[in-house]
Formats: structure tokens, sequence, C-alpha cells
């Protein structure tokens, strides 16, 4: 390999030999239909084999494009190839060398020519050329990386392919009836035929899913044993008394996620549990019962919300549900200086029971007596580091608060495996009593009018209604002025007879949430907004939501928008507004019109979209997938699941000699964080 190609493989991000052996074929072709020249039929692509006989060099008449055209003969014949656009061939091809040529035989004028699709150059004694004939892989390629080069550099790597050691224990690769890693990685790179790559690939796959949980349960494990949580005594009155003021029936997925919780908080290892659901729910009052449960222990709880429009409206949910049970303080940015002071200082002293609140409350200053539970509402719109140094903040003689993670976006069961598989996961399925599915239309440009008319007669029955418009190039200043046009135009316009008013993020906190609360209390008739309406406000008199540029948000975003309506016992409705759809886009509205129901979303958005950066969700310095799809490979990452427990359960820190080679791959392919966890 010259310094000039491993510059370029370098640059593509591939810097060694493991590298370059790990950087998978994305798809095969299947070149084995190679053919003797007198058997070529006319329109057929195929490989055929052999010798220049003559090269040469012209233009086409027409678009003066370069064109080499040589005459390659067998022993069955001779025909006429040519190439378009690659005039660098006539330093390469010389008369007697011999070719394999891909590519279709076609008439041209009265002769027939062979269009070469691709082509390399055979020495004497070759096989199959490794580009043209027999299984060719077709590999990820940049700019500078061709496919064809990462094709050559990989047969040279044969021999080390072939001798490449295996991480898992020979009794587990027996048990699965898996090939060697040396076997497997040789079929997927260098397969004869695609039956047998399928089970190399397979094999690939399970390893790499294997080791991702290993290192997943080791960092649950290292959680869990590092410190210990305060177990909380059974329920008593305060528990039973929120209960019996509760103005509703919780549901029967609710009573199963309290019990689930109940049992956490119950014990000494620290709670580390996902609560998800769907929008609307019911998460809140769970969450809530917990932290009424913390200071019924004696303890204090934080709810932590990503804006201060959720954190407000979820004070006013725990004042109105909890208030007489438990003191609560509302922390957000736009406190002044002497209430900040006045507030943190109440937290310190234990006063405050329950802390709710936004980034405010991850400032250094901020204290606790006891911190007993931490929740975190919309927790992806967090930082890791910023959320556990409050974790460690409140951590006193090796005592750290139990966390309880809380997401309205469903997650795939895959991918809850795997961005969050050191986390318990507890699921609130279905909707509260007298909740309505929302009917769900896509509206045309030819149909806008009839939309606003229907919005119109919403709001003559004293209904109110959102616009929300799309992000406009990552930036928050034109999203902000897009915003306030439509709002005007929608006011002189559509809705001149109704109240209009403008929410955005360029706004300031305090008038944002004037206008909020405005809108809540019914005084605003139609906000026009961003998406920042996609979390957390809640306004039950809110019967419509239209989404401008539909097609241009993610399907998990247009679930989340769609439930800030249906949220009361009216009928309610979304109306897509979309222009410019593509395959994805026309996807993803499909998906959306078809059900209502956000953990089937979450599985079709996983298919659509595909999972990105896995692991990069939830923590930087974790390396995406290499081979495996979350959505194809469903069997396989809950089969590894179950390896890794196993393994982890015979051996918790994969200290036996056996699993040496085990330990050293999960090290390498979770990061350093857990390197101290796999040391003898």
């Amino acid at each position: 390999m010259t310094p000039s190609v491993a510059r370029r493989l370098s640059a593509f991000g591939l810097h060694t030999v493991g590298d370059l052996i790990d950087h998978f074929p994305r798809r095969y072709e299947d070149f084995r239909d190679r053919k003797a020249i007198r058997d070529l039929k006319v329109g057929e692509e195929a490989t055929v084999r052999g010798m220049v006989v003559r090269v040469r060099a012209g233009r086409t008449a027409r678009r003066r494009v370069d064109i080499v055209t040589a005459v390659l003969s067998d022993d069955t014949g001779a025909l006429e190839a040519v190439w378009f656009n690659q005039g660098y061939l006539m330093k390469v091809l010389t008369e007697g060398m011999r070719l394999s040529l891909r590519g279709t035989f076609r008439p041209q004028g009265r002769r027939l020519q062979f269009l070469v699709k691709g082509h390399e150059i055979l020495e004497e004694g070759d096989g199959e050329g490794v580009h043209t004939e027999g299984v060719v892989p077709v590999y990820p390629a940049g700019e500078q990386v061709s496919a064809k080069l990462l094709r050559a550099l990989l047969h040279e790597l044969a021999p080390v392919m072939r001798r490449l050691p295996d991480p898992l224990p020979a009794r587990l690769r027996v048990r699965e009836r898996l090939p060697s890693r040396a076997d497997a990685v040789t079929a997927v790179h260098l397969p004869r035929t695609l039956a047998e790559a399928r089970p190399a690939r397979d094999r690939l796959v399970l390893e790499e899913l294997l080791l991702m949980q290993i290192g997943l349960l080791l960092h649950k494990q290292e959680q869990q044993c590092r410190v210990r949580a305060p177990a909380f005594s059974a329920p008593g009155g305060l528990a039973r008394a929120f209960l019996e003021t509760l103005p509703f029936e919780l549901t029967e997925h609710q009573s199963a996620a309290l019990e689930e919780l109940e049992a956490d908080l119950q014990r000494e290892a620290p709670m580390r549990r996902l609560l998800q659901g769907d929008v609307g729910s019911g998460k809140t009052v769970v969450a809530l019962y917990c932290l009424v449960r913390a200071a019924e222990a004696g303890l204090q709880g934080v709810l932590l919300a990503p804006t201060e429009t959720l954190a407000a409206q979820h004070a006013e949910t725990a004042v109105g549900l909890a208030g007489a049970l438990v003191p609560t303080e509302l922390v957000t940015a736009s406190l002044t200086a002497r209430e900040r002071r006045s507030a943190l200082a109440r937290i310190a002293a234990g006063e405050t029971r329950l802390a709710v609140g936004t980034h405010a409350l991850l400032q250094e200053d901020v204290r606790f007596r006891a911190l007993g539970l931490l929740v975190v509402d919309e927790q992806h719109r967090f930082g890791v580091e910023q959320r556990d140094a409050l974790v460690r903040r409140a951590e006193r003689d090796g005592v750290a608060p139990h966390v309880l993670h809380m997401t309205a976006t469903p997650i795939p069961r895959t991918l809850a495996l795997t961005v969050f598989g050191d986390l318990d996961v507890t699921t609130i399925a279905g909707l509260p009593a007298g909740r309505r599915p929302v009917v769900t239309r896509v509206v045309e440009e030819d149909r806008r009018e009839a939309g606003y008319d229907f919005v119109r007669k919403q709001i003559a029955r004293g209904r109110q209604a959102y616009v929300v418009c799309p992000a406009i190039d990552e930036s928050e200043s034109i999203s902000a002025a897009t915003a306030v046009a439509e709002a005007e135009r929608l006011q002189r316009g559509p809705f001149r007879a109704a109240r209009v008013a403008v929410a955005h993020g360029q706004l300031k906190p305090t008038d944002r949430d004037a206008v909020m609360r405005a809108f809540k209390n019914g005084e605003v008739d139609v906000l026009v907004a961003t998406s920042l309406v996609e979390v957390g406000i809640d306004v039950p008199n809110a019967t419509v939501m239209i989404i401008e540029g539909a097609e241009r948000f993610g399907l998990a975003q247009l679930h989340q928008l769609r439930g800030r309506v249906g949220r009361g016992r009216e009928r309610s409705y979304c109306l897509l507004f979309a222009t410019a759809e593509t395959g994805a886009s026309q996807a993803r509205l499909e998906a959306l019109l078809e059900t209502t129901d956000g953990f089937e979303l979450a599985d079709r958005d996983l298919e659509i979209r595909g999972e990105g950066q896995v692991m990069g969700a939830r923590q930087a310095g974790r390396s995406d997938l290499k081979l495996a799809r979350l959505a194809r490979d469903r069997t396989a990452l809950l089969r590894a699941r179950e390896l890794a427990a196993d393994l982890l359960a015979a051996d918790p820190g994969l200290r036996d000699a056996v699993h040496a080679p085990l330990a050293d791959a999960v090290r390498e392919a979770c990061g350093e964080e857990l390197a101290w966890l796999l040391k003898a």
C-alpha cells in the first residue's frame, strides 16, 4: 500500500488493517454468469473474458465524447468493447493483454458493441476476477476511496483474515452453531456464493450486538455496585392520600408501572429506569407518585423539564395534585437573583421537598439536603454529563438518589436495548379513559382554503388551534421570523376574526410563557409556533393542529406535535399541509395517517430512517453499529441480550481466562470507560 493510498484511507476513517477488515460490504453483485463471446445475447448484462486484439481511440460525432474501443477475442469469437470518457485507458490497454469485462451487448448501427460497465486486467494463472466475476462485494465508498480500491485491498488481506483470532468462547460458538470469526470475515468479504455470505454475516452481527450488550450490562452493574440508594419503606399515609385525592382512576398500565417503580424504590440498588409512554398516556402522575414517596421517606425529589413552559406546567400539576402534601418549588432561569437565592436556600435547608425546574437546577450552586429521587422528563434533551453531575453532587457517604427517566417519544424495543440498554424500561400503553384518537388528514395545496374553513368552524364552536411552522435551515432567528410572518398573514387573511398569537424560540422566556398562558387560558384562538410546542403544553380545549411543511418533520416529531391536541373529550384533528413530498416523507405521512399508536410509529420510523448513530444518541465516544441493522436484526439483538446476561451471570467481570479475548473485544468496542470493569 502506498503512502498516498494510506492517507486517503485514513481520511475516510480507515486507519488500521483492523478498520479495513471491519469495513463490511453494503451488498453484493452476482457476476457468476460468465459467458463465451458467441453465447452473448443482445440486451443482456454478462461477464466475458478474452485477449485484446486491437485498441483505438475516437470521439462521438455529436457530443464530442471520448471513446476507447478494443477488439476482444476468445476461443468462440470476437467482440468490440466500448468505454466512454475513459481516455486514460489508451495508456493501459495493450494488445495481448487478458481482460475480464462486465457489461451489456447492444446494437450500435449495423454492428454489435459490448458497453463496458467494469473491467479488470488478468494475470496468467488468475482465478476469478475480483471486480467483474463471481460474487462481488459492494462497499460503502467515498470520493477518494472507491469500492474497487477497497475490494482490491481486502482481496490482498485474505491471508490475514484467515488467521483472525476469535473473541467468542468456543463453547458458545458450538452451542449457537457459529462459524469462527476468521471464516465469517473471509466469507463476508470473499464469498464464493451468496448463500455462503448470509450465515457469515449473521455470525458477525451477533458478535457485534453481543459486545454492545455486554458493555451496557457492565455499565448497569457499575451503576448499581458503585453506590447504594436510600431504600424507601412501604407506602404510608402520604402515598395513600395522594392516590385517594386524584380526580381520576389510574389505568391498568399506570397501576402496573407504579408497582414496578415501587419495587425499585424499596431496594438499595439505585433505580435507573426509563418510563416511556405515548403522548398523553399519563406518565406525569406516575412520576409524581414516586416524588411523593420520596417526600414520605423524608427525602427530596427533583423533576427536570426541558423548557420553562413545561416546568411551569409540571409545577402547576404537582401543586394541584400534591401541593397540600409536598412543599414544591419552581426553579427556572426567569427567577430574579433574590428569588433564586431564596429558592435555593429553602432547597438546601430541606424545606422544599419537590424542586421542579429546567437546566437552572443543574447549576453548580444548587445543593440538596437529602436528594432521594431525580426525575428527568424528555431525558434526551439533557446532556448526560450535566445530569450525572447533579447525581454526583447529591451523593452522600456512598448513597446516591434513584433516577427515573421519562420520554413521550416511544422507543422501539430494539432501540431501547441499545441506546438505553443499561436502564430498565417500563412502558405505559394506551390512553386514559375519555381520550379519543386524533383524526389525521393530509391537506393538498389546492385544499388549503377548505382546511382553514374547517379551523374557523372549530373556533366558532369555542375551540382553539395550533399552527406549527417548520424550522428553516437550522436557524432559530429565521424560523422565528417565518412564524411571525405566518401569524401576520393568518391574522390578515384566513383568521382575521380570530385572536392570533405567536410563540417561538427567539422570544424572551417570560414573553413566551405569557403567550402560552394566554393560549391555555382561552385568551388566544390560534397559536402560531415553531416546534417548541412539541413538548409539554397541555391545552384540552385545543382541538386542531395544522402542521405547515409537514414533509420536513420526522415521524416521531410529527407524532409529538399531533399529541398536543386530543387531550380533552372533544374530537380533535391534525391537518398536515405538505408541499414537496419525497419518497421518505411520503412514507412518514402515510404512517401517520394509518395509526395513532406511538410504538407502532416508532418501529416504522426505525425502518424508514434507520438507527443512525445508535450509541451516539445517548453518549459520545461510542461508535455506530458497523454491520447490524436494528430494524432487520431484532432477533439477533434479543439473543445477544440473553447471551450477555448469561455470560455475566456466570463470570461477572469476564475475569475467567477463557473470556480474556471477549473482554478485550468488549473494551475495544465500548471504550475505556469500561476498561476498569474488565481488569482481572
